[in-house]
This record gives structure tokens, sequence and C-alpha cells, in this order.
């Protein structure tokens, strides 16, 4: 008995190497180009492409480039990190444009945006705890020195935002990754006694102010809106004449491991993202290693979120610092969760370094391992806002609230590059460009499509191959233009 049963052991451990080696050999078929094609979708300045199908590639053999050609090299076996979603804020600012406009314009916005197949398929959306800049005016939930949170009340967002984003969650089939920020703490918490102009909160209101966070989501999530995750504070190193609160890095730290992820796992919402930091690139590092480098915060955090304004500064925007990040921290993920032009001009609403500003940072930012990126506001009015400091900005879209007519900034068109083409789900691959006067990035979809996005900020037209395992396709990078090349 012991010798057949040492045979059919052995007989099992064969059948298992056989079917091992064969699930490997699967696994290990490399990417070939052949018989594919590749559908080109353009938009350029001084042309009328707008997200525009242009043409359709074929590959042809071209096992060795040579110095002169110009090339971008994608290899869909080298596999990293996998797409969140893209998408934009869902604000007050935008919601009560957005109940300004005829019918007609209200869903024309939510197709634009939210639409897979007529629209650029956001799946994002972001949105603030109390009000923000983005606001008419600065309001809050509860009653002043209201503890208990007994008076919590949503009903100032029930008038706009909130049937605003059940609107967009339909109108993007029903569901939508939603996170929410805070601006600032009650006045009457913070040493300031304002919710406006920095200020810190108390360490008496530490623990309130956590309790705070888990009566919004289930308030939101009560009223049909799940939340998925949120941040700690936006912008905590800036005192701004708007709604804003103070944070070092090891104040975050402390609030992170002492009070908000205690109260978010016992609130039986350990599951909800926590993005720490919510500023810009220039502190990232040192703010993100403050709180990750302590493993009672860090077990808490989901990952870094970051925006674009260290531009503020006379700098340029600092993707080395998101690099730094990813690589130190591989288990934290990366999000952009703001961005705008900032000083609204309506004389320059057709600029096109608006949305050149917007592909430069998306594929640098993809390129450095960000999961999710998130736009400012999806729309405003013709002054740039409502703002209730007079903080007016860009937005992919603005509404002439005159009108009822929507104008379109090219922006809106770049953000749709990434957005219309690589879906949640979707893993970065390698997109290397022989010349750096083009910039790409590329992702390779659920459903197998490659999405390579190419961009040209030169005065220029640049002929081009796209080249895969020793298959090439050419085409023609228009000067000041941007392009996905579907892989299918």
């Amino acid at each position: 008995m012991k010798e057949k049963s040492s045979l059919l052991s052995f007989a099992f451990a064969g059948l298992f190497l056989v079917t091992a080696t064969g699930v490997s050999a699967q696994k290990a078929v490399p990417y070939s180009a052949k018989n594919k094609t590749v559908k080109v979708y353009l938009t350029a300045e001084k042309t009328n492409n707008r997200l525009t199908a242009t043409e359709t590639l074929h590959f042809t053999d071209k096992p060795q480039p040579v110095e002169t050609e110009v090339m971008v090299f994608v290899d869909p076996a080298k596999k990293f990190q996998t797409m969140l979603g893209i998408g934009g804020a869902l604000t007050d600012a935008s919601a009560e444009t957005f109940y300004k406009l005829p019918k007609a314009s209200q869903q024309e916005l939510m197709t634009a945006y939210f639409d897979k197949t007529k629209g650029i398929g956001y799946t994002i959306g972001r949105t603030h705890i109390q009000s923000c800049d983005f606001s008419s005016d600065s309001y809050g939930y509860i009653k002043e020195g209201d503890i208990s949170l007994k008076s919590f009340d949503v009903s100032h967002d029930k008038k706009f935002r909130i049937p605003f984003i059940k609107e967009a969650m339909a109108a993007a089939g029903g569901k939508l990754t939603i996170f929410a920020t805070p601006w600032s703490p009650p006045g009457w918490m913070k040493t300031n006694g304002d919710v406006l102009h920095g200020g810190k909160l108390k360490a008496q209101f530490d623990q309130p102010w956590a309790n705070f966070y888990v009566k919004f989501i289930q308030t939101y999530e009560k009223l049909g809106i799940p939340i998925w995750g949120l941040s700690v504070q936006n912008e905590p190193m800036a005192t701004q004449t708007w709604e804003s609160c103070l944070y070092t890095a090891e104040d975050e730290r402390d609030f992170i491991k002492n009070f908000l992820g205690p109260t978010l796992t016992k609130a039986g919402m350990a599951g909800k993202k926590l993005i720490a930091w919510d500023h810009n690139r220039d502190l990232m590092y040192q703010r993100a290693s403050t709180i990750l480098e302590d493993p009672a915060a860090a077990k808490y955090v989901w990952g870094v979120g970051y925006h674009w304004y260290e531009t503020w500064t006379g700098a340029n925007m600092n993707f080395e610092n998101e690099r730094r990040v990813a690589e130190t921290f591989p288990d934290k993920k990366l999000i952009f969760t703001e961005g705008c032009a900032e000083r609204f001009d309506l004389n320059k609403i057709t600029d096109w370094g608006l949305g050149e500003k917007y592909g430069t940072s998306m594929i640098n930012d993809f390129n450095a391992g960000t999961v999710g990126w998130t736009d400012w506001n999806i729309l405003l009015d013709e002054q740039g806002g409502p703002n209730h400091v007079g903080n007016f900005c860009f937005a992919p879209i603005h509404a002439d609230t005159k009108t009822g007519k929507l104008m379109y900034t090219n922006s809106y068109y770049y953000i749709g590059h990434f957005s219309k083409f690589i879906h949640p789900g979707a893993r970065r691959i390698v997109s290397a460009a022989s010349r750096d006067m083009l910039l790409s990035t590329a992702f390779i979809n659920p459903d197998g499509k490659i999405a390579v996005v190419v961009m040209n900020k030169t005065d220029k037209d640049i002929e081009y191959s796209l080249w895969i395992k020793g298959k090439a396709a050419k085409t023609t990078s228009p000067a000041h233009s941007i392009a996905t090349l579907v892989v299918e």
C-alpha cells in the first residue's frame, strides 16, 4: 500500500507540474502587434480636431529602429500600477451654476463628463465637507459648541450639491468613486476662532472632529451617496483667505494615529480609503515620510494625495517628488486630488496652454505611479465662480449663465484623451519616446486594448512610429497636439 501511495503521489505531482507548466507557458506568451490596428484620436491646435477619430494605422515589421527615426516604444509585458479612475470635483460652485442652466444644457454637461460613449467617461468625484472657497458663502453643519454633533444637518447641501452629485452618479451609470475633504473645522474648534485664515484644530476637539468625518459619511450614505474615501485636510500647510486649517506633518500623523484612524475603524469604516497630505508636490516627500514611517499611523493610510500649485513659487511642477514617494512607499497609492488653472480671465478661455498644462501633468503623474487623477470644479460660470472670496479660476467647462450655453476649454479634451480611453482596472505599461519633444504614457485596459497617449508641445509636426516588439505603425504628431492611439 505504501508503494502504491507513493506512486499515486508521484503521478499527482507530475500532473500538477505539467498543469503548472502549461499555465506558466500560457502566461509567458509574448504580446504581438501582428494583425492589430491602431485607431488614432486627435486634438490639435488650429484644427477642428477635438477627440476626433482621424486615422487607422497598421503595423509593419520593424526589428531594429535607427537613431534618426523618432519612436514611441511600448512594452505591454512590463506592468505597473492599476488605474483607479479619472474625474473632477463636484462642488457647491459647480452645482449652483448647473441649476442656473436650462435642462438641455444640464443634460449636455452630464453627458459630456460622465457618459462613457458620448462623453469622456469620468469615474471619480471629489466633494467637500462643509463649505470651501468654491461655495457662495461659508457655512457649517453643526451649532456652536455642539461636540456631540446632535445638531448635525446637511440641509444646505440638499438644495444644490446633493442632487447634483446624484445626477452625476446616474449619468456615470449609477456609480462614481467619491471621496470627501474638509477645508476647515468649525471656527470655534480652532485656535483663531474662524473657519477662514488658517488656524489650527484645538487639542480638546480632536475627537469631536474625528467623529465629524464619520457623521458626514453616514449622513451622505443615508442620502444615497456612497463615500469611497476621504482626505484628512485640504492644503494643510496653507493659510488661505478662505476656509483653511493648518497641520504640521507631525500634527497630521498624530491625528490619524490617535483619532481619525481609530474612529473610522470603530465606526465600521476601516474600508474607507484615507488619503494623507492633499497639498502640493513640493513638501510631498517630507510629509509622506513623516506619516508613513510611523507604523501606527501608516496602517490607516491608503495613499498620498497631492495638488499641482507648487508653481505659485515660480517653480515648475515637481514630478520627481512623486517618484520619490512612490519608490520609497510602494505599498501606498498616489492620487492627484486637485488642480486647475488659476486667475480666471474670460478672454483666455481659448488659450491652448490650458490643456497643455493638464496633458503635461497627467502624463508625468501617471508615469510616476499615480492611480487616480481628479480635476477641480467640473463647471464654473462666466466669471470663474461662484467663489465667496473672489478666488476665480478656470474649469474645463464654463457656463454662460446669461445665455445658458456651455463653453468648452481645450482642457476638457486633453483630460478626455486619458479618461475616455484609460479605464478603471487598466495597468500602466512602459511607454518611452526616443525624443523628449514627445511626452507619452500607456495603459493596457481590462479588455486587452492598449491606450497610448502621445503629446507634442512644440511648434513643429513630428513624424514618429509606435513600436511594439518588432512591429511599428507610422503617424504624425501635429504641433501642439495630443493623441490617443488605441491598439486593438
